[in-house]
């Protein structure tokens, strides 16, 4: 390892593990479920969260830049345990669409800010050199948390016999993080910039542009549409992971002295903990998989295709009872992502000029969230009238469909 581990190091560190210390990640399908709401309703809920993001990346880069970067992460942190607080505290569906808000105002704030921060600390300390071995080593402590967090999830659940309870318990990691971010010195602030009378205009007006910019060269609007539709296609899919386990775990002819919740607590959290060791695993071995293929256009094209059949079979298994072939293909489904995310990075660096690349991957992120949108309440319509394995099946022989409108050609 090429740096020396100092205080600001373990810091960071802690930073992300905290922050991965999400104990509903596992379980909000299913806590949804478990208060009666249908899928369709839980598919809008994710869509105001997604919609609300997007909408507050200008905002709340514009407090960034005006207040700095620490106390942009303060207010994303508040915002997150507001967020917790509410779906612990009440069971509607307008408070749970407010919580879906507030979680936005957390992801907004915090998006891209706490990677600024660590770049600006080792540029600070003339340490640009190691800054991918360093930002590696911190993200590892993240994959470290989620991990953790299945199985903290699970047992919480198991002996509360709730899902509500692992929202509350998400508030004591979060303060933790929030105490530890409050010790971070006020130089990675950067610089902070003036904001005159009309900047948020501008800044609607420059997203605009990129948009423009990225749809009129045709290559490049390929690229971003086959990452963008993946991961929306993968994002709304993996929700019905959880009650497929659950489905899964009750089928067991184990635990049967426990009641439901607990049995599927069990199943639940030792999958998604397996789940995030392979993520890590694949995240980090992205680049020798991607060398594996002819080209990289070859790789993201391929890859998109057997992602839709993984849903397709996943669907299928399921409606037949198949269980386990459902949950293995999702779980391959999981790996894929991880192994295409890399690759997607660099492909629209290639297709893209650097001086509209960020504007490019600004685009990605946005039409994603478009997509998921408009997906996650159609799915769950699908599901709700022929259950989730039809509607699995259905999602997947689409995505099947769309890969043929946005192949990657192999020239620029």
């Amino acid at each position: 390892m090429g740096f020396k581990k100092d205080r600001m190091f373990y810091k960071f560190s802690m930073y992300g593990f905290l922050k991965n210390l999400r104990f509903f990640d596992p379980f909000m399908v299913l806590f949804f479920r478990e208060v009666g709401f249908s899928f369709f309703a839980i598919g809008t809920l994710y869509a105001i969260r997604d919609i609300s993001t997007n909408i507050l990346e200008i905002p709340t880069g514009i407090y960034a830049d005006i207040f700095g970067r620490r106390k942009s992460m303060i207010m994303a942190f508040i915002s997150y345990i507001i967020s917790f607080l509410i779906f612990y505290f009440f069971s509607n569906y307008y408070f749970y669409s407010l919580a879906m808000v507030f979680f936005a105002f957390g992801e907004a704030f915090r998006s891209g800010t706490h990677k600024a921060l660590i770049l600006e600390y080792l540029r600070i300390n003339h340490m640009e050199d190691v800054k991918v071995d360093y930002y590696g080593h911190t993200r590892g402590a993240s994959q470290l948390g989620s991990a953790i967090s299945s199985l903290i999830a699970a047992a919480l659940v198991f002996y509360s016999g709730s899902y509500r309870y692992i929202f509350i318990a998400s508030v004591i990691p979060y303060v933790l993080d929030l105490i530890n971010l409050l010790t971070y010195p006020k130089e990675l602030d950067g610089e902070l910039k003036k904001i005159e009378r009309g900047t948020l205009k501008r800044q609607v007006k420059t997203t605009l542009r990129d948009f423009a910019m990225i749809f009129k060269n045709f290559d490049a609007m390929k690229v971003v549409l086959n990452s963008s539709s993946f991961s929306s296609f993968f994002k709304v899919s993996k929700e019905y992971l959880q009650p497929i386990l659950k489905s899964f775990a009750l089928s067991l002819p184990i635990f049967l002295t426990f009641d439901s919740v607990k049995r599927t607590s069990l199943t639940v959290g030792i999958i998604y903990f397996v789940i995030y060791l392979l993520t890590s695993y694949a995240s980090r071995n992205s680049a020798k998989i991607s060398k594996k293929f002819k080209s990289l256009p070859t790789a993201v094209n391929m890859t998109y295709f057997i992602g839709a059949i993984l849903i397709i079979v996943a669907g299928f298994s399921m409606s037949f009872k198949i269980q386990v072939i459902s949950i293995l293909s999702l779980l391959v489904l999981y790996v894929l992502q991880n192994f295409r995310r890399p690759m997607n990075v660099s492909l629209v660096s290639d297709k893209i000029s650097h001086e509209i690349m960020a504007s490019g991957l600004s685009v990605e992120s946005q039409i994603t969230t478009i997509l998921m949108a408009i997906f996650a309440p159609l799915m769950g319509i699908v599901a709700d009238k022929v259950g989730i394995g039809w509607a699995l099946a259905f999602f997947g022989i689409f995505m099947f469909t769309f890969g043929n409108f946005v192949k990657v050609k192999e020239n620029s």
